[in-house]
């Protein structure tokens, strides 16, 4: 069956599930899903989810593996990482800049506790040196080596001349072997500290993606399946594993860029709202004439500016696992949702049975709610050496938590350690569970796929807490539940609208927060009355879509299409898409006379603007070329082009700099 014709797997790695759809595009403009499965995401351990999704639609379909000719996927992993703060311990080598550049771009507060190491060196805007310093590095280095998963090294205007970071990549991969990030093969933009930031978290992230890669590799060879893996970059272009590998970072808003994609090649609508819930974040972009919107200022997510050119999306903490919270002290206290994810009660019943179902009930049996009823601590898995770096305390509290969920009443002895066990959940060494709003499913009867009894006691306990005049928030689980779910419909209604209102050039959090657009989304009555309407329809997105989005289209004044494979929008959108790179050069005059050509790590000088021109459009195109072939394609078109910048004084014409951009394009190579 199906073997007459190469079939496609793609793949998603989200934060609670792993999907996998089998796709064939032998059946007409937008070919056919010939079977769709999920499978928990297995953080511990990736290659566990990617086989029970992988598995369930082979079984399904019926098919040879051997008939994969292209495997893909798309994750939102790396995303979910930068929202919740977590990542590797990473030292951030600076060459030419000062501690005072730190306060820039937000990347002090990126680099928290990690370890700064500053050097003298660095270039001007021209290319020209100063004098190179790595002592510091050198004597650091015995000791980072110990202490962190990899380095990121950033040097001042290493754009325009790249040698200093060299330099500093080729002493620490020779005194240390570990994973370097150099700043110039990230981005060929200005700006040294945003490029710091961004070589930080792409540092941060390569053990989690390399993880996921061999994770998949070696899921594949298991199977047989022998064909290309490609992963979804975050402007929804397709690029090899292996280049995903060295450059993470450009894995942000993968899931995302996949899934718009992938709402695209469904519904067929050119202009839309995408909005893709979740178990950690929706994902809110737009689509316009059947292109999604890019952010040609960098992507942003967990608060960070980056120098990632991605899907001009915007990430909300908002999703079926955020936690559910009461502000404190009010008399009719207001329900948050997010930013950060629990582990639902009920996913963990499921997985744990009796560990967390008595715990429950005990909490329930004692007469006063207390502040950490319903909340557990479990180990996410991890391998022990992502564990370096923990001060006492942290280390102390991490031993004693353990693969099964354990109540954190009984865990913590102190409000002191509260914080210790918050600092061990953004490293990713600890998950915490709790009442989500995939529990309030489950207490409804609106989803079914895990344990409801412990998604009941969660909501029990939930119910019992006290408003500012000591009464119970509400009156029952089930009470609790709908207010929990008519919170994420309206709260989702909240972020489309704030990102609609962000692509309208204004102050997007501001205007949703004014009391005139409140008043609108709620249909308020009044003397005065007030609407607010998008121009367009929104795309329901994510296994979820359908419960949560229901009640949207009042709230936002336009319709929601949810397709019929909107479960696996983002597995779909990765074996659809387009290999895309891009390559650039730079043509500046430091003297009169003088053309230097700076493209990769080459730098040249001519006399001659017409040959340094040449140079840099064939050096250009010699580089994106190479690239598409590393990132997996063989038929790629190259379109060159050049920004020009000249200017007339006296008559005279006068050059003053030139971009070169070449993009290559073209579809993945599937195996023969």
């Amino acid at each position: 069956m199906h073997a007459s014709h190469p079939l496609y797997l793609g793949i998603d790695t989200g934060g609670t599930y792993t999907d996998a759809v089998l796709w064939s595009e032998a059946h007409g403009p937008q070919g056919k899903v010939l079977a769709k499965a999920k499978s928990l995401t297995t953080r511990h351990d990736l290659a566990v989810g990617i086989s029970g999704a992988v598995d369930a639609v082979l079984d399904k379909a019926g098919v040879n593996p051997a008939a994969i000719k292209l495997v893909s996927m798309s994750t939102t992993l790396a995303t979910n990482a930068l929202v919740e703060g977590q990542g590797g311990r990473v030292a951030l080598v600076m060459i030419g800049f000062s501690e005072a550049d730190l306060a820039r771009d937000g990347l002090k507060t990126a680099l928290g506790t990690d370890p700064l190491v500053l050097c003298e060196g660095g270039h001007d805007v021209h290319g020209n040196a100063r004098t190179l310093d790595l002592g510091a590095l050198e004597a650091a280095l015995p000791e980072l080596a110990k202490s962190v998963s990899g380095f990121a090294v950033c040097a001042y205007f290493a754009t325009r001349n790249p040698a200093h970071e060299t330099a500093a990549r080729d002493l620490i991969r020779e005194a240390t072997g570990m994973p370097v990030t150099t700043s110039h093969e990230l981005s060929a933009k200005l700006g040294g500290p945003r490029r710091a930031l961004t070589t930080l978290l792409n540092a941060r992230l390569i053990s989690m993606i390399d993880r996921l890669v061999a994770a998949t590799e070696g899921f594949l060879d298991k199977r047989k399946i022998n064909a290309p893996l490609m992963v979804v970059r975050g402007d929804g272009a397709l690029v090899s594993a292996q280049f995903a590998r060295q450059r993470p970072i450009e894995t942000i808003l993968s899931g995302p860029a996949a899934s718009l994609v992938g709402a695209r090649h469904m519904t067929g609508i050119d202009n839309a709202v995408v909005s893709d819930i979740g178990g950690t974040t929706t994902d809110v972009a737009v689509l316009d004439h059947g292109r999604p919107r890019l952010d040609p200022e960098g992507a942003t997510v967990g608060g960070f500016r980056t120098m990632v050119e991605a899907v001009a999306m915007r990430t909300f903490g908002l999703g079926g696992d955020s936690e559910v919270s009461l502000e404190e002290g009010g008399l009719k206290p207001k329900m948050s949702l997010g930013p950060r994810r629990l582990v639902p009660l009920a996913l963990a019943g499921m997985v744990h049975g009796e560990a967390v179902s008595v715990e429950l009930e005990r909490q329930l049996r004692a007469p006063n709610p207390g502040r950490m009823d319903g909340r557990f601590a479990v180990r996410t898995g991890v391998p022990e050496q992502l564990a370096a770096g923990l001060t006492a305390p942290e280390a102390k509290l991490y031993d004693q938590i353990t693969g099964v969920p354990q109540p954190i009443d009984r865990l913590l002895t102190s409000n002191a350690q509260n914080a210790t066990l918050n600092r061990l959940v953004s490293r990713g060494l600890v998950h915490v569970c709790g009442f989500t709003p995939s529990d309030a499913a489950h207490v409804l009867g609106r989803q079914a796929n895990w344990d409801e009894a412990a998604a009941r006691l969660g909501a029990e306990l939930f119910a019992r807490k006290r408003d500012g005049r000591g009464q119970p928030v509400a009156a029952s689980p089930e009470a609790i539940a709908e207010r929990v779910l008519a919170t994420l419909t309206r709260l989702s209604a909240e972020v489309i609208l704030e990102t609609a209102f962000a692509e309208d050039g204004l102050d997007g959090a501001a205007t949703v927060a004014h009391a005139l657009v409140q008043r609108a989304v709620d249909a308020h009555p009044g003397i005065a009355r007030f609407t607010v309407a998008l121009d367009r329809p929104v795309i329901g997105l994510g296994a979820s879509a359908p419960l949560h989005y229901a009640g949207l289209p009042p709230l936002v004044g336009n319709e929601c299409v949810v397709p019929r494979d909107t479960d696996v929008a983002n597995a779909l959108g990765a074996v659809v898409g387009q290999v895309r790179v891009t390559a650039e050069a730079r043509v500046s005059q430091p003297k009169e006379g003088l053309f230097r050509v700076a493209v990769g790590e080459l730098l040249r000088d001519f006399t001659d603007e017409e040959a340094a021109m040449a140079l840099a459009e064939a050096e250009a195109r010699a580089i994106v070329g190479a690239r598409a072939r590393d990132a997996g394609t063989d038929a790629a078109e190259v379109e060159v082009t050049v920004d020009l910048k000249v200017s007339t004084v006296e008559s005279q014409r006068m050059f003053i700099e030139a971009h070169v951009l070449a993009t290559a394009s073209g579809r993945p190579r599937i195996a023969v």
